[in-house]
């Protein structure tokens, strides 16, 4: 078999990775999707409330996209370890394509209706979870497990890049070309790298993807996938630093969500200013996970992944309980101390996500990888929906920044409580 697996000795460079032509090819189709995605967030949003002219229902559809995750998600784990990973790729990024410009020839035409928002946003949730644990299964395919760090940390840092030059150029792109244009746009990212991703070679094989391609689904099938889905269950449970990494996953996003849900408010309200303000927080944000991204790929390796995880959560969340101070500040400068919080807590985000899934990626084997991340994503993010509410009922009662306050110093009390956990401080 062909391959290009790195062969470093020692710590594992950026130099190194790019001498890998199919990892290089997988960092462009990730990056090319994720500058679409940027690019589709605004105008998507933008042409949802401007068809609908509902606050009430954007925050619905925004549900519907949690809906497919719960119930396919755990499937579609079982299913990527068993098919052909390029093949998926190639058929999720080639729908979403379609889907998404289906959406932007309706809405060109003037046909768009809210049904076919629910639809296509259903649609579209759906083949995403087939691609994400392929996604996270497919780094360790190319990339020794030395690598694997610096693989990750450079992906991260390539991709919040490209996002970054999305939301940097979307109302120029907008303004250009209209919001059918700008959506249309997102549909070609993801024809692009459905055609790229057929260019990579996949160095590691799992049994059961070289196996010939599975009969239809019967009873017989339905209790093998159930047991595959148990097994991956067990396997967590069994494994207890990563069932202790995804229990703190799972808390960290607890307590991030409603950063995400009162943005616009602590923005507007509080430190009062308009949409520049939000630009400048997001730009912060990005900043941060590509600068920490880049230091982790060149300098992680000499550190223990315990040891990056609890400093970013220490920094992270200190940055994220100051928050409650810039409205105290002269005006002149509430934006900018808020813009330099943030940026420390996209930095701190960083250091504590990649080494962890790093550390999943390492201990899990190859031929389970693709169910265990679909589950270790779906108990991740099962608190993001109770986060939301409590958001929404804890602003009614307490000041914005006081609320980011005792959420940022949560985060700091997880931090702390894991340097008591000995056999987590050895990874």
């Amino acid at each position: 078999m062909e391959t290009e697996l790195v062969q470093a000795k020692g710590k594992a460079g950026f130099r190194s990775l790019l001498r890998n032509r199919s990892y290089v090819i997988f960092l462009l189709c990730d990056a090319i999707s994720r500058f679409g995605d940027s690019v589709d967030a605004i105008a998507y949003s933008w042409m949802v409330y401007e068809l609908t002219g509902s606050k009430l229902l954007m925050g619905t559809l925004f549900a519907v996209n949690f809906i497919p995750a719960v119930i396919f998600g755990l499937p579609a784990g079982v299913l990527a370890d068993r098919w052909n990973k390029k093949k998926v790729l190639f058929t999720v990024y080639m729908l979403r394509g379609l889907v998404v410009a289906l959406t932007a020839l309706l809405y060109a035409m003037g046909l768009l209706e809210t049904w076919h928002l629910f639809l296509f946003t259903f649609l579209n949730s759906t083949l995403e979870c087939f691609s994400r644990p392929v996604e996270m299964s497919i780094v360790p395919s190319l990339l020794e497990k030395e690598s694997l760090l610096s693989g990750n940390s450079f992906l991260s840092s390539v991709t919040r890049t490209a996002e970054l030059a999305g939301y940097a150029v979307v109302g120029v792109i907008i303004s250009t070309v209209g919001l059918s244009g700008a959506i249309l746009l997102d549909s070609l990212t993801f024809i692009i790298s459905a055609i790229l991703i057929n260019l990579i070679v996949l160095n590691h094989v799992t049994k059961t993807e070289s196996e010939p391609a599975p009969a239809p689904i019967g009873g017989g099938k339905l209790r093998e996938y159930g047991q595959e889905i148990s097994a991956s269950f067990k396997f967590v449970r069994n494994h207890r630093l990563i069932l202790t990494t995804v229990i703190l996953a799972a808390f960290v996003n607890f307590c991030l969500t409603p950063l995400n849900v009162l943005q616009t408010v602590y923005v507007k309200d509080t430190l009062s200013t308009g949409a520049t303000g939000m630009s400048v927080l997001s730009v912060s944000l990005v900043l941060g996970m590509i600068l920490g991204g880049i230091w982790l790929g060149n300098k992680g390796s000499g550190f223990k992944k315990s040891t990056l995880l609890i400093c970013g959560l220490l920094i992270s969340g200190v940055c994220y309980s100051l928050l409650s101070l810039p409205p105290h500040l002269p005006e002149v400068i509430r934006l900018g101390s808020a813009g330099v919080l943030f940026f420390g807590m996209g930095l701190g985000v960083t250091c504590a996500s990649t080494p962890l899934n790093t550390y999943i990626m390492e201990v899990t084997p190859m031929e389970m990888l693709g169910k265990v991340g679909a589950l270790v994503g779906l108990l991740c993010t099962i608190t993001m929906p109770v986060g939301s509410a409590l958001s929404g009922v804890g602003a009614e009662w307490i000041s914005v920044p006081v609320f980011f306050g005792i959420m940022g110093g949560l985060l700091v009390i997880a931090a702390v409580s894991m340097l008591w956990d000995k056999g987590f401080r050895d990874v």
